[in-house]
């Protein structure tokens, strides 16, 4: 028995397989923490909340998550990409990181323009009074313009693995979070307020960020045009997929609120709250796995081994979560509270959609970390094919069809992910320019 721990000891990969379990370990104690905060934070909200105000949190959120989206629009792409090239160099990876930063302030800009007017509309469909729609769209704003770079500022920290820093700051942030939550619910059970309390402690989180990356990155560079360019041919790649994504994605969120009631929005929110278990797989695999696929060598080999890898993870962990949401539906919506506790079928419904959206994402972040996107054209024709289909099989205008649907889309999706990803691990040839 002593002979054979020797040999495993003595094999040239322990102390690196030694080493990954115990990161995985700190960054999976720490990510049980910050989605419990996230979740405690979340039920707490919709228990106070009433139900025609909790329909507007949704839709400002699910609004606020949609303008991220187009703000970033593939730049996070492109600045991981071109960060796992040069890495270990604080003055070029300066030179990326402001790069990537200032398109996405310009991106913002264009975003909230457009956006501004459709955010009112939504709100005054859904029953929200003039003064309470402007509040709402006011209090986005900080919680918008916090979310901009966060995402930028992680990738260097992610890069280099200093993981217990960058968790240290996201503690931080849920505490705060929850506390603030804590302190108004109870005395403002509104929107705007909710929202405003969630975007300031995220501003004092960029903060320590900006201080975390001086450890690794030359701050004082300013946007370099050529990388500038790089970017944007990653972005005119993937926009029209992103646009498309960000709009089909919350797909059940749009149809509700412009053909539904407040009662199916509100509903479709709170059950929601449960794909905090699917943020926890997400943080973790961005954490660990992402940063390493996009530093790994040119080598067909290697780059199968670590995504079949990876793929195995996300199945074990999405047949877990949809195993718990089998077994314990009426546990699970007893802590949303008594005005969601007929909802057991669909919210297996929204959990096996989810799980299946982590896998296709998380597939398709794995592949786009090294430079390589579906061409959007096809995604968008393939997508919309899906939706005719849909329609034809399934009344859209139900809570329960449209969760069909949202199965249906996300595994054709996960599909094409997974063909695409393997054509290009196994015979694609091309590489990001340096």
């Amino acid at each position: 028995m002593s002979w054979s721990l020797n040999r495993i000891k003595q094999h040239q990969h322990y102390d690196r397989g030694i080493n990954f379990i115990k990161l995985i370990s700190i960054v999976g104690s720490t990510e049980v923490i910050l989605k419990l905060v996230g979740f405690v934070s979340g039920i707490l909200i919709v228990r106070m909340l009433p139900i025609q105000e909790y329909a507007l949190y949704t839709l400002a959120n699910t609004m606020l998550g949609t303008l991220v989206m187009f703000t970033d629009s593939g730049i996070s792409n492109g600045v991981m990409a071109f960060s796992g090239k040069v890495w270990k160099d604080p003055k070029k990876l300066g030179i990326v990181l402001a790069t990537g930063l200032d398109l996405r302030k310009k991106f913002a800009f264009i975003a909230l323009v457009v956006a501004t007017p459709i955010i009112i509309y939504l709100l005054l469909k859904n029953n929200a009074s003039w003064l309470s729609a402007i509040l709402i769209l006011l209090s986005l704003i900080p919680a918008f313009y916090a979310a901009l770079s966060d995402s930028l500022l992680e990738i260097t920290p992610k890069l280099h693995q200093d993981i217990s820093t960058l968790q240290k700051n996201q503690l931080r942030i849920g505490f705060g979070r929850l506390l603030l939550t804590v302190l108004t619910i109870f005395i403002f059970p509104w929107t705007a307020v909710i929202i405003l309390a969630s975007g300031i402690p995220q501003i004092y989180g960029n903060y320590r960020l900006k201080i975390i990356n001086k450890k690794f990155v030359d701050a004082n560079q300013k946007p370099d045009p050529k990388i500038r360019k790089e970017i944007l041919k990653i972005v005119t790649k993937i926009l029209p997929n992103i646009i498309f994504y960000a709009l089909s994605g919350q797909i059940v969120i749009w149809i509700l609120s412009v053909f539904g009631n407040s009662t199916d929005l509100a509903s479709i929110g709170a059950l929601g709250r449960f794909a905090t278990l699917m943020a926890f797989f997400t943080t973790i695999s961005g954490t660990l796995f992402l940063p390493r696929f996009s530093r790994l060598e040119e080598n067909k080999d290697t780059l199968l081994k670590y995504f079949l890898f990876f793929q195995l993870v996300l199945f074990l962990a999405a047949g877990f979560i949809l195993l718990i949401t089998f077994l314990f539906p009426n546990q699970m919506l007893w802590l949303l509270g008594t005005s969601y506790s007929s909802l057991s079928s669909e919210l297996f419904l929204i959990m096996l959609s989810n799980c299946i959206g982590l896998i296709t994402a998380m597939a398709g972040n794995l592949i786009g970390s090294r430079g390589h996107f579906l061409n959007p054209i096809f995604v968008i024709g393939l997508n919309l094919g899906a939706v005719v289909m849909a329609y034809f099989i399934w009344d859209l205008t139900t809570l329960r069809g449209i969760l069909y649907y949202s199965i249906f889309y996300q595994t054709i999706s996960l599909i094409v992910n997974y063909i695409f990803s393997l054509w290009v691990i196994l015979f694609s040839k091309k590489k990001i320019e340096e």
